[in-house]
């Protein structure tokens, strides 16, 4: 028999939570292994109940949703997280997407999609509210768009490419190191791959390109 998908629910409105349990535990697939209402105790209970998916409100006091997700990925915690918010913002989506969510759905269609949300993040996909569709398409032309200006990017390594990725999130070498398990000295030599691989020269010129195309770096 499969093993139950263990879930944690942070939302600081305690009758919200208690709609998305009901809904949640009629899969019988689905177990909440734990609630929380701010994001400190969030992280703080995070890897006692060894939760594989964390439904995560983006406005939650003592560490919002954003300052959650950053957490999870700097201490490197094996949880997959779906955000849950109101805000119908393109930029909050996409910081959303850039800091390693899999998940993004609508308060308003939480009820409806919230099942669906969890069973696609916990077997590998990401799922998205259909009504921000629009969103995931302009993040592509973007992609695709960097892509023309800047052909040499499908050159980049895996590696390379996870390493611009941290760049663009103001990452040092050290910390880049650390996150990826690599030498420092390693770091510096894909680094300098990378700018000969995309043309680009000058100290700063590197940190520049990566925060200005973040959204676009698969």
């Amino acid at each position: 028999m499969k093993a139950e998908i263990r879930i944690m629910v942070a939302d600081d409105h305690p009758i919200f939570r208690q709609g998305l349990r009901q809904v949640i535990e009629t899969d019988p697939g689905l177990r909440i292994v734990a609630e929380t209402a701010d994001g400190e105790t969030t992280l703080e209970r995070l890897p006692e109940c060894d939760a594989e998916i964390l439904v995560l409100d983006v406005d939650m006091p003592n560490k919002d949703g954003f300052e959650v997700a950053r957490a999870i990925r700097a201490q490197r915690l094996p949880v997959k997280v779906i955000f849950l918010t109101m805000h119908k913002d393109e930029r909050f989506f996409n910081t959303a997407l850039d800091l390693g969510v899999k998940g993004y759905v609508l308060k308003d269609s939480a009820v409806t999609e919230i099942v669906a949300s969890i069973r696609a993040v916990a077997s590998g996909q990401e799922y998205v509210s259909p009504a921000l569709t629009s969103f995931l398409l302009n993040r592509s032309r973007r992609a695709t768009a960097l892509v023309e200006e800047q052909p040499a990017l499908v050159n980049l390594t895996p590696t390379e490419r996870r390493i611009l990725k941290l760049i663009a999130e103001y990452k040092t070498n050290k910390e880049v190191a650390d996150e990826l398990c690599l030498s420092r000295r390693t770091v510096e030599h894909h680094r300098a791959n990378i700018c000969e691989k995309l043309d680009i020269k000058g100290t700063h010129a590197l940190l520049k390109f990566a925060v200005a195309h973040q959204s676009e770096l698969s």
